[in-house]
């Protein structure tokens, strides 16, 4: 699967499922289209971890990154 931004790659997510809801998809597709989806979530699930471990740094005054904690 070519790398994809976490916005496409969701909608492709999101479209596979609508598809796969209406229940006409052939079987083989459907494992096809299954397994997709399950790779997309995969990697929307991996950027937003990422994107949260980044969120939750903070910069500080050194120009070092440290985890934020709020007190």
């Amino acid at each position: 699967m070519e790398e994809k931004s976490f916005e496409e790659s969701l909608l492709k997510l999101e479209a596979i499922i609508r598809e796969l809801e209406k229940g006409e998809v052939p079987l083989d597709d459907m494992v096809k289209k299954y397994t997709e989806a399950m790779h997309l979530v995969k990697f929307c699930s991996e950027k937003l971890n990422n994107a949260t471990q980044t969120v939750n740094k903070i910069l500080n005054e050194d120009g070092t990154l440290s985890d934020f904690t709020a007190e």
